[in-house]
Parts: structure tokens; C-alpha cells; sequence
């Protein structure tokens, strides 16, 4: 349905990519992985044409309908909900629109004709005549009521503009669907909506995530942007992950074969080119030697980041109590009496549709907002880190990477400092770089060197792994199953809760909360039963 051929993309001297060829069949759903700035993001926008091609072809099959998720939450600000949506059908939208203006005219004979070849074109692409029913079934589905379905896009979150645009491009049922980080923005239940709506596309699909679960749940390929090329997977992205991990392992041990040889060899060309009975020898060797490419042999061009959370002191036996602890805002409750006392070992995802006060709690818990009501007690040894959602607002300056790290501990030692920013892949001279120079996913991994450094006992973390690729989310779980202090964190990524947590408070929409003492998938089973 899509075919690639020799495709390739330059930024200046740069080559992001060359020589792609790929076809993109009908019924595969692939999922576009890589590391940040391998250029998944520019690949996807040329195969829907928004993103100029240096050299090859991107080719759809003519009479497809293509699909592309919006990015500019703000596109659509004087759309209704519901315009927003059919916009997604722009032939649809434009002929509705047309007669709804045509009704308000006085009649003639060239108007009917017209609103005749409209009419030809609203049951060309809606044959049902049903397309407000549909847009209200996937807007509700993704928690908008039917009564504000003509509310203007202007008067709704920017988080909430996303799922209308994720709206936008389902709702027409292209062939063809490029999405790039739909799970952006979503709770784990409008996740789950998701995944069941993609399962059931039966086109071609090209999406981006780093949420690992979903792409497990949705796509039958992978598509490995690495080394400027793309190599294509059968399987889940685990299923990549298992034949990827055997191909390093190969390479690897093919690489440390190539260089014993390769040091062999010199050291022979070294010991005998000066000798004349051995010259010929020698000779053969250095022609053996540089035959050897040693470069060819790559292994992957992803750095794994290494994340160690260590605690100076324990927390004692009193560690962290609510008491009846209510929030407002503007009448509206969102957090109604809620008591938990947190145990020795606990280690606690916080979980909730969007809006229900998971955010407010963290707050409440810092002491940044004061409740209506209730109390908060911590424990008279328990040290706090603090990952706030708005990290990137927080990181600021003209200093160095180096130079902020070091401000939050003066008397750190020095390599302690080097070691956290180098545990987050700020190696040698990206220490150096100044802290404004930084995108959203560095300032997060900016976040975690800093948390790190602090070596508290109670980690408090508000969606930790936004911005973080695929590989920084496995080190992060893998961190806090081995952190031997405490945790409470927020976040959408089931992975991530698979891999620490030990207990589930789930807040609802009434404000209360479901207190659930056990893993994750636990969790979820017992809300089955």
C-alpha cells in the first residue's frame, strides 16, 4: 500500500538517512522505534508527505486514504468539538458546511442543482448518513459528553485538544494511519480504547510510541530506525527485543573475533616487516589487515542510560499518613476524604483518569497546595525527591549541565556529580552544554541525575517518564524495583507499574480512591473479577 524506494535525507553535511526501501503492506501495523534523534519523527513525515525528501520516493497506492495525526493542539480553535472531528473527512466537511450555507438562501433552480451534487458527495463518503452519530461515539469514548460536543476547541485543555485531533484522524477510517505518540496526553483507560480501536485496523499503520505495552498490544511489525537505515521485525516490539538483544550478542562476540585478529596481525607486521626472510609474510598480513573492517560490524547506536536511586539513611518505622484529606476548585471535588497510611516497603503507583487530583496529591504531599481539609504526616526521617510534571519549566539558565547539577550539593565530590549526569548519557563534553540549550527529554534525564545526587529515602515522582525514550523507561523501572527506599509515582506507562510497584491507589472520578495491596497486573485482575 506504501512503498519506500531509495529514500534518502540530509540536514546540510548531515545524512539522517540513505538508501531505504521498504514496502508497507495492507493489514500490518508497524511500530517506528529508535533512539531520540535517530529521526523517526522526520521518516514519518515523509511517508505523509509533510517533511521534504532529499533523493527517492515515498509511494501511496492511489485511491488510499491517508490518515495523519494532528500535532497543533491549537489548529482548530474556533471549531466545535464535533467540527473538529469531521474535519478529519475534509470532502465530507467541506459539502456539509456548503449546503448548511446554501439552506440559508433563498432557493433557485442553480442552488438545487447544487445542493444535489452535495448531497452526491455526503453519501459518497457517509452512505449511512451517520457521521454525527459515529463523531459522538468516539468523542464520548474519549470522556467528552455528549453536551459538549459544540463547545469551542478554545475552551478545553491542551491535553484534551489532543484526544479531539486523535478524534479527527479516526473517525474517517483511513487506509492508511501515520501516528506519531498517540498515547500522548491519555490515561491508561482511554490507552486501552486505543489500543482496541488500532486492533481493529485493518489498513496499514505507522505509529511512534514509547509506551512499550502498547505497542505489544497493537502492532505486528517493527520498524529499527539505527546506523541511518531501517530494519524491519516480525513480531511485537518484545518479540524485536529478544531477536535484537541475540543479533548484539553476535555481533558483539564477531567484533571482539575481528580485533583479537586485527591486534594479532599488527603485532606480527610490527615484529617482522624489517625482516627479510619474514617480509613476505608480513606483506600478506598488511594486506589482510586492511581488508578488515572492523566499523562494519555495528552492534546498535542506542545508549542504554544507567539508573541508580541509593539512600543515604533509611526512613524509620513512621513513614507517610493522610488523614481525611479533601481538595476543591471552584466546587468541583477532587480529592473527598482520602486516608492511607504507607507501610515499610511500599512502593505505590498512583494511578487516575485524566483531571481526577493525581497531580493535586503530589502537591498536597509537598505542601505546595494546602487541602480544604485534612492533614498530611510525614515521617520525622523521611528526605523527599521530588519529580514535578512541570520539570521543563523548572530547568532554566545560561550554565552548564555541570554547573546545575553541582548547585543542589556543593559539597558532592566531584565525580559523584560527573557519574549521575553520565548515568543519563551526559558524557564528556555535553556536561559542558548550557542547561537552555536543552530539549524537554534532557531536562527529565536532568531531573533524574539531579534525584540521583539527592540519595533521599522517599521518591515522589509525577509522571517521571514523559519525554523519555523506550530505553530510559526500562531503566527507570528496573531503578525503582532495586531502590531500596520509598515511592510513590505517577504515570500512564503499564510497563513502568508492572516493574516496581507492590501497591495500587487508583483515584476516582468522585475523588476517592481505591486502595489495592499488590502488583499492577494483580491490580487489574481483580477489577475483572
Amino acid at each position: 500500500m506504501v512503498k519506500v524506494v531509495n529514500l534518502k535525507k540530509t540536514f546540510g553535511a548531515r545524512v539522517l538517512f540513505q538508501d531505504i526501501n521498504l514496502s508497507l503492506d495492507t493489514g500490518k501495523r508497524y511500530g517506528l522505534i529508535g533512539a531520540n534523534g535517530a529521526g523517526k519523527t522526520t521518516f514519518l513525515n515523509m511517508l505523509s508527505g509533510t517533511e521534504e525528501i532529499t533523493e527517492g520516493e515515498v509511494q501511496v497506492q492511489n485511491g488510499k486514504k491517508v490518515g495523519v495525526l494532528g500535532q497543533n493542539q491549537f489548529a482548530y480553535e474556533d471549531y466545535t468539538l464535533l467540527d473538529t472531528v469531521l474535519a478529519g473527512n475534509k470532502r465530507l466537511y467541506d459539502a456539509i458546511k456548503e449546503k448548511e450555507a446554501l439552506y440559508l438562501e433563498e432557493y433557485t433552480d442553480a442552488i438545487g442543482d447544487k445542493l444535489g451534487e452535495l448531497e452526491m458527495i455526503c453519501c459518497d463518503e457517509d452512505p449511512t448518513y451517520e457521521y454525527d452519530v459515529k463523531i459522538t461515539k468516539i468523542l464520548e469514548a474519549l470522556g467528552f459528553p455528549a453536551s459538549t460536543h459544540n463547545d469551542l476547541m478554545s475552551t478545553i485543555a491542551g491535553g484534551e485538544k489532543f484526544k479531539v485531533l486523535l478524534a479527527q484522524v479516526l473517525f474517517p477510517k483511513p487506509d492508511v494511519l501515520f501516528l506519531d505518540e498517540p498515547t500522548n496526553n491519555l490515561d491508561i483507560a482511554t490507552i486501552s480504547w486505543l489500543e482496541n480501536q488500532l486492533q481493529h485496523h485493518d489498513g496499514t499503520m505507522v505509529v511512534i510510541s514509547h509506551d512499550r505495552h502498547f505497542l505489544n498490544a497493537v502492532c505486528t511489525h517493527i520498524l529499527d530506525v539505527d546506523f541511518k537505515k531501517i530494519r524491519e521485525f516480525t513480531g511485537t516490539y518484545d518479540d524485536w527485543y529478544i531477536a535484537s538483544t541475540v543479533l548484539a550478542k553476535q555481533a558483539q562476540t564477531d567484533f571482539d573475533k575481528k580485533q583479537k585478529e586485527k591486534e594479532e596481525l599488527e603485532a606480527f607486521v610490527r615484529r617482522f616487516s624489517a625482516n627479510a626472510s619474514k617480509a613476505k609474510q608480513a606483506t600478506s598480513r598488511q594486506k589482510k589487515l586492511d581488508k578488515l573492517d572492523i566499523e562494519a560490524i555495528s552492534v546498535s547506536s542506542r545508549r542504554d542510560p544507567s539508573i541508580v536511586f541509593k539512600q543515604e539513611k533509611s526512613i524509620s518505622k513512621e513513614i507517610l499518613e493522610l488523614i481525611n484529606v479533601s481538595k476543591s476548585y471552584d466546587g468541583e471535588v477532587v480529592l473527598k476524604d482520602i486516608s492511607l497510611m504507607m507501610e515499610k516497603g511500599d512502593k505505590i503507583a498512583l494511578i487516575g483518569p485524566n483531571g481526577a487530583g493525581k497531580t493535586t496529591l503530589c502537591e498536597i504531599l509537598m505542601e505546595n497546595i494546602k487541602p480544604d481539609s485534612g492533614e498530611v504526616k510525614w515521617g520525622a526521617t523521611a528526605k523527599i525527591s521530588y519529580f514535578p510534571q512541570n520539570t521543563t519549566d523548572l530547568i532554566h539558565g545560561d550554565i552548564t549541565l555541570y554547573d546545575w547539577l553541582r548547585d543542589f550539593d556543593r559539597d558532592a565530590d566531584i565525580a559523584e556529580i560527573r557519574s549521575c549526569l553520565g548515568r543519563m548519557l551526559f558524557n564528556g563534553q555535553e556536561q559542558e552544554k548550557s542547561v537552555k540549550n536543552c530539549s524537554g527529554g534532557e531536562k527529565h534525564r536532568m531531573m533524574l541525575s539531579k534525584i540521583m545526587l539527592e540519595k533521599r529515602n522517599f521518591l515522589l515522582l509525577d509522571e517521571p517518564t514523559n519525554h523519555l525514550d523506550l530505553e530510559a523507561i526500562i531503566a527507570m523501572g528496573e531503578g525503582l524495583l532495586a531502590f531500596e527506599g520509598h515511592t510513590i509515582c505517577v504515570s500512564h506507562d503499564r510497563e513502568l507499574l508492572d516493574a516496581f510497584a507492590n501497591r495500587i491507589i487508583e483515584i476516582q472520578k468522585d475523588g476517592t480512591i481505591i486502595d489495592f495491596s499488590g502488583t499492577y497486573e494483580e491490580f487489574l485482575e481483580s477489577k475483572e473479577k
